[in-house]
């Protein structure tokens, strides 16, 4: 006999509650993510003081990983009962299973603004890229709206003067 499915209004409850709360080994970092795996508190010790920007990142980084794994986890004990199978429960296993490839390696990395080299971690494909001075380009002008473009659209319901 198979159980009866979950009340709707305590499953979105319990997964609207869901909250997992992880410290690093070293207690430097903390964090917690919603269901979805989001980002909702990072809490950073005064032992980060101590540690350069990179090894903070990558701390940061591999909480961050683990609390999203462990969300997943729950969030996909939670939907069990409506069932195993589908897009959602994939993307929950694959989050489940989630290791960032972050190389213990550190190499000189030059620094664009003055050209000095620093030791840094080696991301492939820049993976924690600075993105803060990235500009987005400008959306285009919008242009004349012809008398084509109104009709093409159907049924207005607003007024046209």
């Amino acid at each position: 006999m198979t159980p009866p499915p979950p009340d709707r209004d305590s499953l979105v409850t319990a997964l609207s509650a869901l909250s997992a709360d992880v410290t690093s080994p070293d207690g430097a970092a903390g964090v917690s993510v919603n269901t979805d795996g989001v980002l909702t508190a990072l809490r950073l010790s005064d032992a980060v003081r101590e540690m350069s920007p990179h090894e903070i990142a990558e701390l940061v980084l591999r909480t961050y990983a683990e609390a999203q794994r462990i969300s997943a986890r729950r969030t996909g004990e939670l939907l069990a009962p409506l069932g195993t199978t589908g897009y959602l429960m994939d993307r929950l296993r694959w989050r489940a299973g989630f290791s960032p490839e972050i190389p213990e390696n550190e190499v000189a990395a030059e620094d664009p603004a003055t050209g000095d080299s620093a030791p840094g971690p080696a991301f492939p494909g820049e993976y924690l890229r600075d993105r803060s001075g990235d500009v987005a380009p400008a959306p285009p002008e919008p242009g004349p709206v012809a008398d084509e473009d109104w009709y093409g659209k159907g049924v207005r319901f607003d007024q046209a003067w």
